[in-house]
């Protein structure tokens, strides 16, 4: 598969998901370029912004298995990878398998949840594998983690810690709707009643299993010159030398940010990465994994203000 077989069978994706998702091109975009970096995204957004929906349509329209846990302040790690449960008859332990043994899982208002229990997905989202009382068990190669929360500043929600935000390859922030899309999500969905589901939209699988393994390989065969490398190394190495971040952006960053602008170069049918790539996705994959200095943080200054202005002082290559 070359990169214009990527851009097409992307398409195919975009639009099958645009049946039932009414704006929300970025954050499709954005996923794409999760599944074929073999990446995970976060996205925070207030309630009723179709974060859920549009993961459950996204699964379908790949054809791949989905999986969905509700996190709640009680929940238990248990509850997200399994466990190994005695059966009397057989005097044996069998192993139940938790939500997670799955190809695409929503893990649905992450930070609703303390942090012992959001850690037990660490080792799912770096491994692809979980360990049940002392022995390993493999996921699908293809396992991608979308989760969704609601803003820190809403009511019974708990941050996520550090190590777990390194992660995700993207934070998304989704907004509301423009009064146009918001006009056409009203038209479309106003008559429906209870929770909508992909089916209902006609959505249906474009892609095969063995198309998603050679987009993924086709991505990580797209080269990218040293300079931009050396561009990218620039960019995440200026996060942790700016006076207004406390803490900077992980090598983790460099790596995930290199392979993501990969995965947008095949996306637009390109066999090549340009410095524009590296730009677009900086925002996505740094803002979470920054800190505000206490004075920047005083004077309201946003991440976001500060990112922008590094992708501006750090020179592109031409």
């Amino acid at each position: 598969m070359n990169p214009s077989d990527v851009k097409r069978l992307a398409d195919g994706v975009r639009a099958e998901v645009g049946r039932a998702i009414v704006g929300q091109e970025e954050a499709v975009e954005l996923m794409l370029i999760a599944l074929f970096s073999s990446g995970h995204i976060l996205l925070e957004g207030p309630p009723g912004t179709a974060k859920t929906f549009l993961a459950q349509c996204f699964a379908r329209a790949l054809g791949l298995d989905f999986g969905r846990i509700q996190f709640t302040p009680d929940l238990m790690p248990g509850d997200i990878v399994g466990s190994n449960l005695f059966n009397f008859r057989t005097s044996q332990f069998t192993l139940t398998r938790g939500p997670v043994f799955c190809e695409l899982l929503l893990a649905d208002e992450i930070n609703r949840t303390p942090p012992k229990t959001q850690a037990a997905l660490l080792e799912a989202m770096q491994e692809r594998a979980v360990t049940i009382d002392g022995e390993t068990h493999r996921l699908s190669d293809r396992f991608m983690v979308i989760a969704t929360q609601n803003p820190i500043e809403q009511q019974g929600v708990y941050p996520l810690p550090e190590a777990q935000l390194d992660r995700f390859l993207f934070k998304h922030e989704m907004s509301y709707p423009s009064a146009e899309e918001e006009k056409k999500i009203v038209a479309a969905h106003g008559a429906r009643f209870g929770a909508p589901r992909p089916q209902e939209w006609g959505i249906e699988r474009r892609v095969e299993a063995a198309e998603i393994a050679e987009a993924v390989a086709a991505v990580a065969a797209v080269p990218m010159v040293e300079e931009v490398v050396d561009y990218v190394v620039a960019l995440v190495r200026a996060t942790r030398e700016a006076g207004d971040l406390e803490g900077g952006a992980s090598p983790r960053a460099a790596a995930m940010l290199a392979g993501a602008a990969r995965a947008r170069a095949a996306l637009d049918g390109r066999d090549y990465v340009i410095p524009d790539d590296v730009k677009a996705l900086a925002p996505a994959v740094l803002r979470h994994r920054v800190l505000l200095a206490p004075a920047a943080e005083i004077e309201g200054r946003p991440v976001e203000s500060i990112i922008d202005r590094l992708i501006e002082e750090v020179e592109a290559p031409r």
